[in-house]
C-alpha cells in the first residue's frame, strides 16, 4: 500500500505539474488569442479607415459623363490626393491659431489644377504657356504654425453656397484673384486608387497613369462683362451660384485718364468722401464679398472733398498741398467700412491686406525685374516701406471696424494675405507676362510683371484660407 501510494505519488506530483503546465499554456494561449483578435481588429479598423482615406471610390473616382483631363507637368507622389482626411476642417483646426502666421512648405502634390484644366485664366497670367521654362513655383503650400490648414474643397464649397453670392471687389489683383477661385471651384483633382492604377497599367502598359486627374465638378457660365471686360459675372447652373468680379481699383469715385497699358494722359481725379457707386449700387445683391484696395493709391492724384480740391500726391508744379496717398488711402478705407458695417444688408465680408510687389533692381516702368526662383524663408525679407504704411493703415481701420460690426451684426473678417504673399518673389509672370517674349532674342528688354501671380500659383493659397474663414468661421472673430 505505501509502495503504492509512492508510486501514486509520482503520477500525483506528474499529473499536477502537467496540469499546473495545461493551465499556464492555456492561460497563454487564451491572451496570444485576445491580443491576435486586438491586434486584428485594429488592424482591420486601421486598413479600413485607411482605405475610406487615401482610396477614392471608383463611383467618385470615375467621371460621369467627362472623360478625365491629365495635364502635365502636376506628378504628385503616389498617395492619395486625401491624406489625413482634408475635408474634415472644422476638426483639424487648432482653437488657438493665427491663419496668416506661417510658412510655405514644399508640396510635391502641386497645385490643384493646371494651366491646360482651367481655362478661364488670362493670357498674361498663364506663366506655363507663355513659355516661363521653370516650374518649381507650383510646388508649395502655404503651412500656418500650430495648425492645419485644409486643402479648398470645391465639391464641398459649391454645396455650401448653392443659392448664394460673391462678389470679388478691387483692381487686377480681386481679377487676378477670382480666375484662381474659379480655376479651383470648377474642377475637382483626384487620382486613381492603388487598385486600379496597377490595373490600367497592366492593361495599358502606360507607367505614367499616377498622374493627377482633373475632372470637372460644374463650369462656370460667363453671363456678363463690361465693355473692357474688367468686371465680369459668372453663375454655376446646378447650384445657383454666382460669381462676380467688379473692377473699382480706388473703391471710391475716381476718374481715371488710363489705358489698359498703364499710360495715363492726365492725373487721376479722386473723390475722398463718395464711393464708387459702380460696387455699392449691386452690395444688396451679394452674400459674400472680398474687398481690397492698395497699389493704386500710389499713383499721382488730385485730391476731392466737398467739392473742393484739398491737396493732391505727387504732384509737383501743381501748386497744391502734397497730403500723401497714406491720407487717401485711409479716408477711402474709412469710407468703405463704414458703408459695410452701417448697412441694412448684412453681407460676410472679408477685407483683404495689400500685395506686395517684388520688383528688383528697378520697378516696372524703369527695368525692375522679378527673377527669384524659391521662396524666401522667415526673415529673409521685409516689406517695403509703402506696403507696411498701406497695411498698418488696413490693420487700424479694420480693427475698429469689425468692433462696430460685430455689434451691428455684420460679419467682417480680415484676409491678411499680405505677410505670407512678401514670402513668395518666385510666383510671379516676370517677363511670361508675354508669349514667348525671348524667342526672337534671348536678351531682349521685356516689361516684367511682377505685382499679379501666375496662374496656378502662391495666389491659390488664398482660396484655401478663404474655405476655412467660411466653415470655421466663428474660430476667427
Amino acid at each position: 500500500m505505501g509502495k503504492g501510494m509512492r508510486w501514486d505519488s509520482k503520477p500525483l506530483s506528474l499529473h499536477y505539474k502537467h496540469n499546473h503546465i495545461f493551465v499556464k499554456f492555456g492561460v497563454s494561449i487564451l491572451l496570444l488569442g485576445l491580443a491576435f483578435r486586438l491586434f486584428s481588429s485594429d488592424s482591420i479598423r486601421i486598413s479600413s479607415v485607411l482605405e475610406e482615406t487615401h482610396t477614392p471610390p471608383l463611383a467618385e473616382a470615375e467621371p460621369k459623363t467627362e472623360s478625365p483631363v491629365v495635364s502635365q507637368p502636376i506628378q504628385p507622389p503616389l498617395t492619395s490626393l486625401f491624406p489625413e482626411n482634408e475635408t474634415q476642417t472644422s476638426e483639424i483646426v487648432a482653437e488657438k491659431c493665427d491663419i496668416f502666421m506661417g510658412d510655405w512648405i514644399a508640396d510635391e502634390s502641386g497645385p490643384a489644377y493646371t494651366n491646360e484644366s482651367c481655362h478661364v485664366i488670362e493670357g498674361h497670367q498663364n506663366c506655363m504657356s507663355n513659355g516661363r521654362p521653370d516650374s518649381g513655383y507650383l510646388y508649395w503650400r502655404w503651412n500656418p504654425w500650430n495648425c492645419k490648414l485644409p486643402r479648398f474643397n470645391s465639391e464641398r464649397f459649391l454645396d455650401l453656397m448653392r443659392n448664394k453670392s460673391w462678389a470679388f471687389i478691387g483692381d487686377s489683383i480681386s481679377r487676378n484673384h477670382v480666375q484662381s477661385f474659379l480655376c479651383i471651384l470648377s474642377q475637382f483633382r483626384f487620382e486613381r486608387s492603388l487598385q486600379v492604377r496597377k490595373r490600367e497599367e497592366r492593361n495599358t502598359g502606360d507607367q505614367s497613369l499616377h498622374l493627377l486627374y482633373f475632372r470637372v465638378v460644374e463650369q462656370a457660365v460667363e453671363v456678363y462683362h463690361d465693355e473692357e471686360y474688367r468686371s465680369k459675372r459668372w453663375h454655376f447652373p446646378s447650384h445657383n451660384f454666382t460669381l462676380s468680379v467688379i473692377w473699382t481699383p480706388f473703391l471710391i469715385k475716381a476718374a481715371i485718364f488710363e489705358d489698359l497699358n498703364g499710360v495715363s494722359s492726365s492725373e487721376i481725379q479722386l473723390y475722398l468722401d463718395k464711393l464708387d457707386e459702380k460696387w455699392t449700387e449691386q452690395y444688396k445683391d451679394f452674400d459674400y464679398a472680398v474687398i481690397a484696395g492698395g497699389k493704386w493709391f500710389l499713383k499721382t492724384a488730385i485730391y476731392h472733398e466737398n467739392n473742393n480740391i484739398t491737396g493732391c500726391h505727387y504732384c509737383p508744379g501743381k501748386n497744391l498741398t502734397e497730403l500723401g496717398f497714406d491720407h487717401a488711402y485711409r479716408k477711402a478705407l474709412q469710407l468703405v467700412l463704414n458703408f459695410i458695417t452701417s448697412n441694412d444688408h448684412k453681407a460676410f465680408v472679408f477685407f483683404r491686406t495689400t500685395t506686395p510687389d517684388h520688383f528688383e533692381n528697378g520697378e516696372w516702368f524703369s527695368g525692375g525685374n522679378c527673377n527669384r526662383t524659391m521662396p524666401f524663408k522667415e526673415g529673409e525679407v521685409d516689406m517695403r516701406d509703402t506696403d507696411t504704411i498701406m497695411r498698418d493703415i488696413e490693420l487700424e481701420e479694420a480693427e475698429k471696424a469689425v468692433e462696430v460690426g460685430s455689434g451691428n451684426g455684420v460679419i467682417l473678417k480680415l484676409l491678411d494675405t499680405t505677410r505670407l504673399s512678401v514670402l513668395r518673389p518666385d510666383g510671379h509672370p516676370g517677363p511670361y507676362r508675354q508669349f514667348q517674349p525671348f524667342a526672337k532674342d534671348k536678351n531682349a528688354e521685356v516689361q516684367n510683371d511682377c505685382l499679379h501671380w501666375c496662374l496656378p500659383g502662391p495666389i491659390d493659397s488664398w482660396n484655401d484660407l478663404l474655405m476655412e474663414l467660411v466653415v470655421n468661421g466663428e474660430k476667427y472673430r
